[in-house]
């Protein structure tokens, strides 16, 4: 098991509300629903980084002929 560090966080009344109420239902804890939470948060930045080290090497669009383009297929 991976030492804990404890921490204070600040969340909006409802979110917490919903997160008590989640946890009561599932029956776990706090602080394991939050460190899901911030795993999956950081497991989607690191498979979108994955994603632009595979695409380093694509060429740019440029913004104004994607818009260009959009207006050609009356999609704006």
């Amino acid at each position: 098991m991976m030492d804990k560090q404890r921490t204070t966080i600040y969340l909006e009344a409802p979110l917490y509300r919903a997160l008590r109420l989640k946890a009561a239902a599932t029956g776990t804890k706090i602080s394991a629903l939050v460190s899901q939470a911030v795993r999956a948060s950081l497991s989607e930045d690191f498979e979108d980084l994955k994603v632009l080290d595979e695409r380093v090497n694509e060429p740019a669009r440029p913004f104004e002929d994607f818009l260009s383009e959009l207006s050609d297929a009356n999609l704006i």
